[in-house]
C-alpha cells in the first residue's frame, strides 16, 4: 500500500440505474425503462466541472464508477468521464480507474469497449458461486455466467475484483470454506467479501420482520469470519480491511482514499463527498432522487445540497470509524494533519485504555490499530471508543 500519510485525492461517478432491485441492497439504485444516456452523459460532465472549479491544481490518483449498475452505462459515457476528469486536473500517472459490473453475459459484451475507455480495474458483483444462492439474492445471473464474465474481465482489464456475500440463511461453515476454496483458485488479486446484513427498506427487512428470513446465529457468523480469514490469508489474499483481501500492492487505492480519510469528489445523484478547501473540511451530498439530479444540474450545473462544514471532534470520530476498518489503522501523521494533535491527547484516556488492556485496540508508535479481535467486533468497539 501507498504512504498511509498521502491517501491520494478520488473521483467518485454515481450510475444509480440498475435492471432489477436486490432484496437486501440498500444503496441508491433505480429502475427505468428507458434512460437517455446523451442527457445524463452531459450532467456527469456538467458536475466534475462544477468540483473541478472548486479543486484547482489537485491531482486526481483514483477514478470509481459505482452504482447502481455503471457497466450499464454506455462505454462513451465512461469514456467521456475518464476523458473530462483528465482534462480538469492532473491525473496521476497509475490513476485508478474502477469500474462496478454485474457478471452477466450483456455486460460483459461492454468489456473490451470500456477497457478501450479507460478503464483498468473491474469489480464484479459475483456474490456467490452457488446457483441456489444466486437465486435466493435476486441475482441475474448463474454461477457459470459469472464465471465465464470474469473469465473475460481478467484478459479485458489489467486488474479484476470480486465480490462474495456469506451468512447466508442455512449456510454453514463448511459450505462456505468450499466456496472460498474454489474462489481463490481463479486467480483473482482481490476479493471483497461481505457478511449479509439486513438493511432498513429492504425486502429481506421486510422479510426478517416476518419471521420468514433465518440468518446464521453469532456464533456461527464469527465461525464464518474466522473462516474467511484462515483461507483467504492461506491463500496469500490477506485482510488489509475488514471486508477486503488482497494480494500485496493489489489493495483498492479509491477505497483506501476514504478510509485513510482523504479528499474525494463525489459525482451523481446520491453521491458524498469529502473536500478540503480553503482550510476547511467539507462534506457534500446530492440530490438522492435521480430526476431530482438531473433537472438541477441542467439549471445550476451541479445537483449538491449546501456544503456542511465538519467541525474537529466530528473529523476525528470519521478518522476512526473509517480508519480503524483498515489493518494498518489509524496513522498518526494524518491525525496531526488534520487535527494538529496527538491521538492520546484527543480521545478520552479511559476508554482508550479499557479497549487497549482488553486486546481491543494497539497504540503504537505511529497509529491507532484495531487487533483481529477489535475489527472482528468494530461496531461495539467503536461504540465504547466514541459514543
Amino acid at each position: 500500500m501507498n504512504d498511509a500519510a498521502d491517501p491520494g485525492f478520488g473521483i467518485y461517478i454515481h450510475w444509480p440505474f440498475c435492471l432489477s432491485k436486490c432484496p437486501y441492497c440498500d444503496f441508491n439504485s433505480h429502475v427505468r425503462e428507458q434512460i437517455d444516456q446523451a442527457r445524463w452523459r452531459s450532467a456527469l460532465l456538467a458536475e466534475i466541472d462544477h468540483y473541478a472549479a472548486r479543486t484547482p491544481g489537485r491531482t486526481v490518483t483514483s477514478i470509481f464508477f459505482g452504482g447502481g449498475t455503471p457497466s450499464l452505462m454506455e462505454p462513451a459515457t465512461a469514456a467521456a468521464v475518464i476523458n473530462r476528469v483528465a482534462s480538469r486536473w492532473p491525473v496521476a500517472s497509475d490513476v485508478e480507474i474502477t469500474l462496478e459490473a454485474n457478471p452477466s453475459s450483456v455486460e460483459a459484451g461492454r468489456f473490451a469497449d470500456l477497457a478501450a475507455a479507460g478503464v483498468n480495474r473491474a469489480s464484479l458483483g459475483i456474490q456467490s458461486l452457488d446457483d441456489n444462492a444466486l437465486a435466493f439474492l435476486g441475482r441475474r445471473h448463474d454461477a457459470a455466467e459469472a464465471l465465464a464474465a470474469l473469465e473475460i474481465a481478467q484478459r479485458h482489464f489489467r486488474r479484476v475484483s470480486f465480490d462474495l456475500i456469506y451468512a447466508r440463511p442455512g449456510q454453514s461453515v463448511a459450505h462456505w470454506r468450499a466456496e472460498l476454496q474454489r474462489a481463490v483458485g481463479f486467480g483473482t488479486e482481490h476479493l471483497s467479501v461481505y457478511q449479509l446484513t439486513i438493511e432498513p427498506g429492504t425486502r429481506f427487512a421486510t422479510l426478517a420482520r416476518r419471521g420468514e428470513l433465518d440468518v446464521p446465529d453469532e456464533e456461527t457468523q464469527a465461525e464464518l469470519y474466522e473462516t474467511t480469514q484462515e483461507i483467504l490469508g492461506d491463500a496469500g489474499l490477506p485482510a488489509y480491511e475488514i471486508s477486503n483481501h488482497a494480494r500485496l500492492g493489489a489493495e483498492c487505492r479509491h477505497n483506501l482514499t476514504y478510509w485513510r480519510y482523504g479528499d474525494y469528489a463525489g459525482v451523481g445523484p446520491g453521491a458524498h463527498g469529502r473536500l478540503t478547501i480553503d482550510g476547511a473540511r467539507l462534506a457534500t451530498r446530492a440530490h438522492r432522487a435521480p430526476e431530482i439530479w438531473l433537472e438541477r444540474v441542467e439549471a445550476l450545473g451541479h445537483g449538491a445540497h449546501d456544503d456542511e462544514p465538519i467541525d474537529p471532534d466530528d473529523r476525528f470520530s470519521e478518522m476512526l470509524l473509517m480508519g480503524l476498518r483498515l489493518t494498518e489503522g489509524v496513522s498518526r501523521a494524518r491525525v496531526r494533519e488534520e487535527l494538529g494533535g496527538e491521538i492520546e491527547n484527543i480521545i478520552d484516556s479511559v476508554r482508550l485504555n479499557r479497549l487497549v488492556g482488553g486486546g481491543f485496540l494497539s497504540l503504537e508508535r505511529d497509529r491507532l490499530r484495531a487487533t483481529d479481535s477489535g475489527r472482528q467486533r468494530l461496531n461495539a468497539v467503536l461504540a465504547d471508543l466514541l459514543y
